[in-house]
């Protein structure tokens, strides 16, 4: 029989029926009409941000909670339809949305604001001014408007380790110093603790509202894939168990949604592949290991040059090591090797302790704080991956740093 040719498989694509009636409803860019089982978030940020109706200055807002517990899905949900009910009373409310982790836009504090100043109508070049005149773009642009503006900041913890915690002082200082425009800042955060590092008088200024979201359990996983399932497949396309087990696999994961929906999209993904009509509990094995690559490499990718060179420490001294588990010790005197070898400076060892725990979060390794007796307390750190994507990870890290 000859081998297709790759038009044949574009045509054979366009010909066959769909698994898919509408994919996006599986991603995390989809708002549902319908958020279920955060009922109290939505409220409860519903009322602290209700005073933007009555042009009145919300409180600054903290929110916390493991990947895909929903944070950024009912901050954006509630912020639309607080842009709803303030265009039907007629106020003056705008909000912003800027995502740390974006690539060029919150590396530095001259591209934040100059992302910022961009979605208020203002040109900024990408280089070239001074930031005390680019922050001057941004005020003037802001008090063009009046009003509230609400301001969110999601992986607001990524900013600070990129650019330190100035920034946020600066921007709590901006309603002392304009007359036309209020702003009212929620950050968003996968690091509980993230807040416990910041200058005493930022803190202050800033944490005026704070809340935890808890991970969600796999009967709750499996009400919000129901729900997305009857939207993003054509009819009768998911066999009995599918939904269950991605769900049960998403709430070992802490609970994350976004799990949850990536295996059930990548199922139907490789379902399609296949030219299988059905998604089945073969479908979703196969997607699991796919999730974990992808993901981990993701997570890998965006992280500041001293998280990769932590990485790059445990890695290497558990790829070469007899035993399974080693040392923050061993860790910090490794990447003081490495930072050498890269012409990076080293951070302080309390600060690569704070670096294995946001590593620890990410389930990239488990570490574990352990006793040590009159010596103090460590922690004892291992592998939360797969060997082959720690093999993933430290090639692509190898490649990196030029090693």
């Amino acid at each position: 029989m000859p081998q297709k040719t790759i038009q044949d498989i574009f045509s054979d694509y366009l010909n066959k029926q769909p698994i898919f009636t509408n994919k996006k409803a599986l991603t995390i860019s989809y708002t549902p009409e319908d958020v279920p089982h955060r009922d109290s978030q939505i409220n409860q940020l519903g009322l602290i941000l209700a005073p933007a109706l009555k042009n009145d200055r919300p409180s600054n807002v903290f929110i916390y909670g493991g990947t895909g517990t929903g944070k950024t899905l009912i901050t954006r949900y509630v912020t639309n339809q607080l842009e709803i009910a303030a265009k039907k009373a007629e106020s003056d409310l705008y909000v912003m949305y800027v995502n740390c982790k974006m690539k060029r836009v919150a590396d530095t504090e001259y591209r934040l604001l100059a992302y910022l100043a961009n979605i208020l109508g203002k040109e900024v070049p990408p280089t070239g001014l001074p930031t005390v005149q680019v922050y001057k773009i941004f005020f003037d642009a802001l008090e063009e408007r009046k009003g509230v503006i609400i301001l969110i900041i999601d992986e607001i913890d990524a900013l600070i380790s990129k650019v330190g915690d100035e920034i946020l002082y600066n921007f709590t200082r901006i309603n002392q110093e304009l007359q036309n425009i209020k702003i009212s800042i929620i950050g968003i955060s996968n690091n509980v603790s993230f807040i416990d590092y910041i200058d005493a008088r930022v803190k202050s200024a800033l944490s005026e509202e704070e809340f935890v979201f808890p991970p969600y359990n796999a009967v709750q996983l499996q009400d919000i894939l129901n729900d997305r399932a009857k939207i993003a497949f054509s009819e009768d396309r998911i066999k009995e168990g599918v939904i269950s087990k991605c769900a049960a696999l998403a709430a070992q994961e802490h609970g994350d949604a976004r799990r949850a929906l990536d295996l059930l999209r990548v199922s139907g993904e490789l379902a399609e592949r296949n030219n299988d009509t059905v998604i089945t509990e073969k479908h979703v094995d196969l997607a699991e290991s796919k999730v974990d690559m992808d993901r981990i490499l993701e997570v890998v990718k965006t992280q500041p040059k001293q998280s990769k060179s932590v990485m790059y420490s445990i890695f290497s001294l558990l790829d070469g090591a007899t035993k399974e588990k080693i040392l923050t010790g061993e860790v910090y005197d490794t990447y003081i090797n490495i930072c050498s070898q890269i012409s990076l400076k080293p951070l302080t060892q309390r600060r690569i302790s704070d670096i294995i725990t946001e590593l620890d979060m990410l389930s990239i390794i488990n570490a574990k704080v352990i006793s040590k007796g009159r010596y103090g307390r460590t922690r004892e750190i291992g592998l939360a991956i797969s060997k082959d994507i720690h093999n993933r990870v430290m090639d692509y890290l190898k490649k990196e740093f030029y090693l």
